[in-house]
């Protein structure tokens, strides 16, 4: 094994069984560890499978890597963490978003993140560094502890850009999958058009979910929003997004953040109408317009409801599917594009004993 202790979600299912064996343990003691931590989604304290003495043994050789420092609760149910990452202090954010009868946990992939889009408050932030594997399928784990409700939809949403670290995020994607029982379509991974990452994704064994965020139908106005399209411009991350398509059979999602006067005019609702009306795919593209979020470094404001509804109306109109998001969590800053390593998040709770351990 590695010279650095792993942690508790970040170890493989070679080094548990490694690592009980060194300790004369039965050998079927790594598959009940293995599936209290994943399957089950049970703390380890609350894996009564296993004796107690080697629960505490357990806890000690394989450390949680994600402190939490606040907790918050939105009026809508929505909660976010701000956790310290044990190894080096990095702070990171995690959002559930629970319904009545499954939950979505939205987990960040880096530290902070280097795309610099203007209106997103991690963007505004810069980057620090990428997670690791474990980090990531920690943020699921530990959000599923606490959730009222199974935890059925994952979306890499998050703080960072999940095809930027694509190694630590898809093996995140497969242990989420084939350990913790995740369902490869309710994995959705968003990119802001990292399209070697893309074309990458578009050959993996999982069907996992395409979401790219658009944000502009035009080149000029997208690098304005969007750094990173001087590089991948939209011609070619539409390309590389059609070649998902083709490879999976799905239909890919475009996020679009609707800001006044900015991108939110029928004209801009036509151009983007037209650029997306011939995507290929099953069902075509769909198209999921985002009120923007405010965030303390980015002037824009959201579009109004009237706006919205024309412009969903508009690309309809051109054959293309549309829908208008309605945000959770904005109260305690956990809506899209505000995710952000931050001192205060108002309506602030301790985190429970749980989380503590």
């Amino acid at each position: 094994m590695s010279t650095q202790p792993p942690s508790r979600y970040g170890v493989t299912h070679a080094e548990l069984v490694t690592l009980l064996d060194d300790w004369s343990e039965p050998t079927y003691r790594a598959a009940q560890t293995w599936d209290a931590l994943h399957r089950s989604a049970r703390p380890l304290e609350d894996a009564t499978d296993l004796p107690r003495e080697l629960r505490d043994r357990l806890a000690v050789a394989l450390p949680l890597s994600l402190e939490p420092i606040r907790a918050a609760v939105s009026s809508d149910g929505t909660t976010k963490w701000l956790w310290s990452c044990a190894r080096d202090g990095a702070q990171i954010e995690t959002v559930l978003m629970p319904t009545a009868t499954r939950a979505t946990v939205c987990v960040s992939s880096q530290a902070g993140c280097a795309m610099a889009c203007t209106f997103c408050a991690t963007g505004q932030a810069g980057f620090q560094r990428h997670l690791d594997t474990g980090e990531i399928v920690e943020q699921v784990m530990r959000a599923a502890h606490e959730s009222p409700v199974r935890v059925s939809n994952v979306v890499f949403m998050g703080m960072g850009e999940p095809l930027a670290n694509y190694d630590a995020t898809w093996e995140a994607i497969e242990r989420l999958h084939d350990n913790a029982g995740v369902s490869a379509r309710r994995i959705t991974v968003s990119t802001v058009g990292v399209v070697p990452g893309i074309r990458r994704l578009a050959r993996e064994r999982l069907p996992v979910t395409l979401a790219v965020s658009l944000h502009a139908a035009g080149d000029a106005e997208r690098s304005e929003l969007v750094p990173l399209n001087r590089r991948y411009p939209i011609a070619e991350v539409l390309d590389a997004a059609a070649e998902f398509a083709a490879a999976r059979g799905r239909r890919v999602t475009f996020e679009y953040a609707c800001i006044a006067g900015v991108n939110d005019s029928l004209e801009a609702a036509h151009a983007l109408g037209r650029l997306l009306a011939s995507f290929p795919g099953a069902g075509g593209a769909h198209v999921n317009l985002i009120p923007l979020n405010s965030t303390s470094h980015y002037d824009g404001t959201s579009s109004r409801a009237a706006p919205l509804r024309a412009f969903a109306g508009t690309l309809r109109s051109h054959g293309v599917a549309a829908t208008i998001r309605r945000n959770r969590g904005a109260d305690i800053a956990a809506a899209c594009g505000q995710l952000r390593t931050r001192d205060a998040i108002p309506q602030v709770l301790p985190p429970s004993a749980r989380m503590a351990t």
